[in-house]
């Protein structure tokens, strides 16, 4: 069975929102897209992919899929997530594509080794609908889904998309398959998920350098400076 990647990316303009607390709005576009080089890179070293796909409606998203080897899918307009994801899994079926393994880019623990043990999940009788979700820590979110074919259930994203998508496994009568991936299963949203990320203290990745950098600048430029009362 061919199993193609899919990452949806909006752009970076305005993202992480919830990050706000702890870093500008600059500094959050420059984190997105620091994860985002650092997932993609690792699903591009991931072995058993047929390929890899990046569906998004903005301009540098695409230069940097490109550049790192990766097809995007081309949105008119960035329409939220689901509908992006949905637009993809119909683009790749016509094309032919079996399965799909559809990961967000804001998982800078990630490792290819991730991505090949999820896709080691398929069952030897590949012919068979299947469908297997890897929730986010907290379990409210679906950090990875690996689909076949890849229409096989509804999705949507956002608050508890994990219990939606159990439901949907339900619905299809499939079992309701999911596995846990500490990698994959923290994503960068909120100032904890960020504490926590950098308590692992990688040393690879740009995300790791990119967050202490902004993180430093952040608090220099909010602490008293000499001579301040």
């Amino acid at each position: 069975m061919n199993v193609a990647a899919l990452m949806p990316v909006k752009g970076f303009r305005n993202a992480k929102q919830r990050l706000s607390p702890v870093l500008s709005c600059a500094a959050r576009e420059l984190l997105a897209e620091a994860m985002f080089r650092d997932v993609l890179r690792q699903v591009r070293l991931a072995r058993g992919l047929a390929g890899t796909f990046v569906v998004t409606g903005d301009d540098t998203v695409g230069a940097i899929a490109s550049a790192a080897g990766a097809e995007v899918i081309r949105e008119k307009v960035e329409n939220g997530e689901t509908l992006a994801v949905d637009f993809a899994r119909a683009e790749l079926k016509r094309a032919g594509c079996e399965s799909v393994l559809i990961i967000p880019g804001d998982m800078p623990l990630v490792r290819a080794s991730d991505f090949e043990y999820v896709i080691a999940q398929v069952p030897i009788d590949a012919a068979a609908p299947f469908a297997l979700l890897v929730p986010s820590h907290d379990r409210l979110g679906t950090n990875a889904l690996l689909l076949a074919p890849p229409d096989v259930i509804k999705l949507r994203f956002g608050y508890d998309s994990f219990t939606f998508h159990l439901s949907q496994l339900t619905a299809q009568g499939l079992p309701a398959r999911f596995i846990e991936n500490e990698n994959i299963a923290l994503d960068i949203d909120e100032p904890r998920d960020l504490e926590r990320f950098l308590s692992y203290g990688l040393k690879d990745g740009e995300a790791t350098q990119v967050a202490l950098k902004l993180l430093a600048e952040q608090y220099a430029s909010e602490s008293p400076r000499s001579g301040d009362v």
